[in-house]
């Protein structure tokens, strides 16, 4: 069952709103239950609106209890009086939302953790500000929790057959990915939000039109190094304030740092890294694409490609509960690969281009790259392109539909479990 504000239980009616048809399983939910019987608590983070409390009412709902944090009376009764909040609580598990509305619960879930230590799967708890919920983790709760990470629907979650237009343009959030009629309004919606509540409460941003327009001058600028010094110029603000806001675009998900690998191979090589937009529907609201159609062959349709293909891979290990283990690496003599992906102790150079014709001019990062790196090097390069079926290219590469990415990463990270 589900708890409610007064007697911890919603009526079925309500269970039922969460357990509507268009429920899209998450793959996270083996990594989940895992967690589940090896820690006392869990902590699942991730992006607003990217399913955390639908995920786990249709998983748990009928065996948890459930409080949000949202609500004022429930996150009152939790400030002012923790252990009155906690003693509501027996035998069943329980699902905290929005945990960091509450952050001075922490201290005392660790006291009842300690007291039952091996009682594992008591405590989920969700929330959205990675900073803010991340230290009163590490503070509190180091060593009898498991932190994992529900980011928007991936390629092996969102099982229809639509085009890739139709997946760029309408982006893995639940909202416009199931209900595409939604998608202009929501995303004007969500930036806003995003914008007058969660920047004000991960930073003290005096400025939010100067911080609007940075989010849009990063959005023009998407998959590219990221160059704080043009950024500092041209809206007018210090390096140091264009670095702090980076990190609020990530620490809200919002964006994906995508460092350069530094193993040097004997080149100099480009340490700045690249910024990408987690969601592709957001980068091409922000950058004003007219259409989906227009979305590809636009100027911005290459890097927008990348970009989602990135996306794919940080979700690829997240969804295993794994801290993404990808870069790029580019050197000063103009040699690119536009993914490196590490898995156990070989690196896999990915190149990503928005083509269905692979050629030899495809090829040559990757042959180059695997010359360069010798034996960390996979035997195996890899084109994520628009091709139908996979196919073997010459030199021992191989060109992945995109569709299929997402399946072959999986398949290597099982393989190195």
């Amino acid at each position: 069952m589900v708890v409610g504000k007064d007697n911890f239980r919603l009526d079925n009616y309500k269970i039922q709103l969460y357990n509507f048809n268009m429920y899209i399983k998450r793959d996270l939910l083996r990594t989940l239950k895992d967690s589940l019987r090896q820690f006392p608590a869990v902590m699942i983070t991730g992006p607003r609106q990217a399913g955390k409390t639908t995920f786990l009412l249709h998983e748990l709902g009928k065996s948890a209890d459930y409080i949000s944090f949202d609500d004022p009376l429930e996150r009152r009764f939790a400030i002012t009086d923790p252990n009155g909040f906690l003693d509501r609580f027996k035998d069943r598990p329980v699902i905290l939302d929005e945990a960091q509305y509450a952050p001075e619960i922490f201290q005392y879930l660790k006291i009842r953790i300690d007291r039952e230590r091996k009682k594992n799967g008591q405590w989920i708890l969700t929330g959205s500000q990675q900073f803010q919920l991340m230290k009163n983790v590490t503070e509190s709760l180091a060593g009898r929790i498991a932190i994992l990470e529900l980011l928007p629907f991936g390629l092996l979650e969102h099982k229809g057959s639509g085009s890739l237009e139709s997946f760029l343009w309408n982006g893995g959030y639940p909202e416009p990915s199931l209900f595409p009629e939604k998608r202009d309004l929501w995303i004007r919606s969500y930036i806003q939000t995003y914008i007058e509540r969660d920047v004000r409460q991960l930073q003290n941003i005096k400025d939010l039109r100067a911080f609007e327009s940075f989010i849009g001058l990063v959005a023009a600028h998407h998959g590219q190094i990221f160059n704080t010094a043009i950024l500092s110029r041209d809206i007018g603000v210090s390096l140091p304030t264009i670095k702090a806001w980076a990190g609020v675009l990530e620490t809200s998900y919002l964006c994906f740092s995508l460092q350069p690998y530094f193993r040097n191979f004997g080149k100099r090589i480009v340490k700045t890294p690249k910024l990408y937009f987690m969601d592709t529907a957001l980068v091409s609201a922000i950058t004003r694409q007219p259409d989906s159609k227009s979305l590809l062959s636009g100027a911005m349709g290459g890097v927008i490609f990348e970009g989602m293909v990135v996306s794919e891979a940080v979700k690829g290990f997240t969804m295993k509960g794994m801290k993404p283990d990808i870069y790029f690496w580019r050197s000063h003599d103009g040699l690119e690969v536009d993914l490196i992906i590490r898995i156990g102790n070989k690196i896999y150079p990915i190149e990503i281009k928005l083509t269905s014709t692979p050629t030899q001019k495809h090829l040559e990062p990757l042959n180059k790259f695997k010359a360069i790196a010798g034996n960390e090097a996979a035997e195996t390069g890899a084109l994520v392109c628009r091709i139908e079926k996979l196919a073997p290219l010459p030199s021992n590469n191989l060109a992945i539909p995109w569709r299929q990415f997402p399946a072959w990463l999986r398949s290597k990270l099982d393989k190195n479990n």
